[in-house]
């Protein structure tokens, strides 16, 4: 027996009975030879982990653009944090921990430049739609268009994470609400950072049912998913949590996500977005070699869609030399 038939048989021994186990995984779009010594959810793990876009979240805008300081999150570290909350529910509910990790870590892997205000550009042009990117990242663009070849269930969860999502296993259920728990609260300590927000703006209401600090919310948020989850075939809050959750959201809306200190720079990179797909659908011959040959690969594979990709794929930095290099005359760059 195998390294990785041992633990197969050790998840059928120990995760519970709603668990995604790794040897009933529906596979591969392209099958291959199993591993000796990973399952197949720890190995989708590992190949996103080393995959370039992966590495280039680093550099793209999770909130703030462009902020003083080296302690705000990046898209990276929203990706860390979502791993981390989704990784201890699935540990205490007994549910498959490295599907968890492997949807976590790949779950905004699409993501464009300058946070949604990139995305949102990138929809104005063309239809976008962060997670769906990142599905084609994962199996169409990553290791020069032959993508990771992940199973079906990495796949679905990553499809699935926005609110909006029906994800078809529990650990996929799980990343659905950790992403939000995460965001909620990191934007809320790096509003705070920034001088957006003072811990006695957010309403009394919200304070009383979730707690009075980041630690105390996360703390009370992944306590209630546990509790309410615990033996179910579905991942859920309590209604008080719940409601909480949502309503301080629109908060965040209200207050930070559309606040013109902490998003005052946002139209400028709207326009620069848009400036860059205009000139590179005008201007075929500037993308990469691997975008030209994607053209018309496949059903879809307009210029446009192409275009798309390569522009979701660029770090803040990345976008913000292209411009340049375009659109601003060279007496006028630093």
């Amino acid at each position: 027996m195998t390294i990785r038939e041992q633990l197969e048989e050790r998840e059928l021994e120990y995760l519970s009975p709603y668990a995604t186990l790794s040897k009933n995984s529906k596979g591969r779009e392209i099958k291959e030879q199993e591993c000796d010594i990973r399952p197949v959810f720890q190995r989708d793990r590992d190949r996103i982990l080393h995959c370039k876009s992966f590495r280039r979240l680093k550099q793209k805008t999770q909130v703030f653009l462009s902020p003083k300081g080296d302690h705000y999150r990046t898209r990276l570290t929203h990706t860390l944090e979502v791993s981390q909350n989704a990784r201890t529910i699935a540990k205490a509910l007994r549910l498959n921990e490295e599907l968890v990790e492997a949807i976590a870590l790949g779950h905004d892997l699409g993501h464009t430049p300058f946070g949604h205000a990139g995305e949102r550009a990138l929809n104005q042009v063309y239809h976008f739609e962060h997670n769906v990117q990142s599905v084609r990242v994962v199996e169409r663009i990553e290791k020069q268009g032959r993508g990771l070849n992940l199973t079906w269930e990495v796949r679905d969860g990553i499809l699935n994470h926005p609110t909006s999502g029906k994800p078809h296993t529990l650990e996929g259920q799980i990343l659905r609400l950790s992403d939000k728990i995460a965001y909620i609260n990191h934007d809320i300590d790096d509003a705070i950072r920034g001088g957006i927000l003072r811990e006695e703006d957010i309403p009394l209401r919200f304070r009383k049912v979730l707690g009075g600090s980041t630690k105390m919310r996360l703390d009370t948020m992944i306590h209630d998913v546990i509790i309410q989850s615990m033996d179910q075939p579905q991942i859920k809050m309590s209604p008080d949590i719940s409601e909480a959750m949502i309503d301080l959201r629109k908060f965040m809306f209200e207050n930070v996500y559309k606040n013109p200190k902490a998003k005052g720079e946002e139209d400028k990179a709207v326009q620069m977005i848009e400036q860059l797909y205009s000139y590179y659908v005008e201007h075929l011959e500037l993308l990469p070699e691997q975008y030209l040959d994607a053209i018309g690969q496949y059903p879809g594979d307009t210029k446009e869609r192409i275009v798309c990709d390569y522009i979701a794929g660029m770090t803040d930095n990345y976008a913000v030399k292209k411009f340049e290099e375009y659109f601003v005359p060279e007496a006028w760059k630093n």
